[in-house]
């Protein structure tokens, strides 16, 4: 079980960073030809080149944020670089030397750069690709290895890991309720239903199907009007979120509403789902209405199921 661990970008990125051996100089200095990469998410062959020095890395380091540099690499007249995010942010003076940067690329470093191949920064949650520098963040980005953030909404938490550690952390530092089964039965109870501002009320997360899945119920404000919304979340990537179904009933006094959707993954944040809409939608009235009494507490019963699609 993998650890939550800090996802900052800077000089561990180019630990054992491989270098391919022969690097071709540039025939001119007008322009670096780096050839279009191939879109392949799965690994690539991992191959026995030497391990770059330490003074390679540094080069590709940018003096001001610390991260990898790509085309364009400025460098101003004394041959001092750094990135084309940063170029702006020192207003166009080294911020080693202090001379103008004007517009002068560092060509050859560029393509020092294209000869390079690289580990994926997730290879210790079990990516083992190696990876050409530009290629390298792409992959990065789509990596089925990359840690999960956390999905509790209760609360701004930082915390990154693999399905299997999340569950634990939900369990034991967020105290979420752990269920198994694939249907559900849950009573929603509120003393005060005028406070609906952003309140999360409940998370809970079902074992089903050998998956987790994260349920969601909550209120907030939908413009003037304050709503409640029950959504649910699947504990992995999209691809597989789309193997499954749910359906949630809420209802009393003779009426009922029913939604039926595909489960989210926690790729996307919270937020982004609640406000998308993609769940069930309460209106305030209604739900106080299914509650019976003397509408001044909320009673909400939320029923549902999740079933695999063949």
């Amino acid at each position: 079980m993998v650890g939550h661990t800090s996802m900052a970008c800077s000089k561990p990125f180019f630990d054992d960073m491989r270098s391919r051996s022969g690097v071709d100089p540039p025939q001119t200095e007008e322009s670096t030809e780096i050839p279009e990469l191939v879109n392949d998410p799965l690994q690539t062959v991992v191959k026995p080149n030497g391990t770059v020095t330490s003074s390679v890395r540094e080069l590709l380091e940018c003096p001001v944020c610390l991260n990898a540099m790509y085309p364009p690499i400025h460098q101003c007249s004394n041959g001092h670089t750094l990135c084309s995010d940063c170029k702006p942010r020192v207003h166009d003076r080294c911020p080693t030397c202090w001379h103008e940067l004007g517009n002068i690329r560092c060509l050859a470093l560029e393509k020092v750069a294209a000869s390079l191949e690289l580990p994926c920064k997730y290879q210790g949650f079990g990516c083992i690709g190696i990876y050409p520098y530009y290629s390298k963040l792409k992959h990065e980005s789509q990596c089925v290895f990359r840690p999960y953030n956390c999905p509790y909404a209760g609360s701004e938490c930082s915390v990154v890991g693999d399905i299997r550690y999340l569950v634990a952390h939900l369990k034991d530092d967020h105290k979420v309720d752990m269920h198994s089964g694939c249907t559900f039965n849950h009573r929603y109870v509120k003393s005060n239903p005028q406070e609906v501002e952003n309140a999360t009320w409940m998370l809970t997360v079902f074992s089903c199907f050998g998956q987790y899945f994260c349920l969601h119920f909550e209120a907030f404000q939908l413009g003037m009007a304050p709503v409640y919304i029950a959504f649910l979340r699947f504990m992995g990537d999209d691809n597989e979120a789309k193997n499954y179904t749910y359906s949630l009933e809420v209802g009393g006094n003779g009426r009922k509403m029913t939604w039926q959707g595909v489960p989210r993954s926690i790729r996307e944040s919270h937020r982004k789902v609640r406000d998308s809409f993609d769940g069930l939608i309460i209106q305030r009235n209604m739900a106080l209405f299914f509650s019976g009494g003397d509408r001044k507490e909320l009673k909400l019963r939320v029923t549902g199921r999740i079933w695999k699609e063949q």
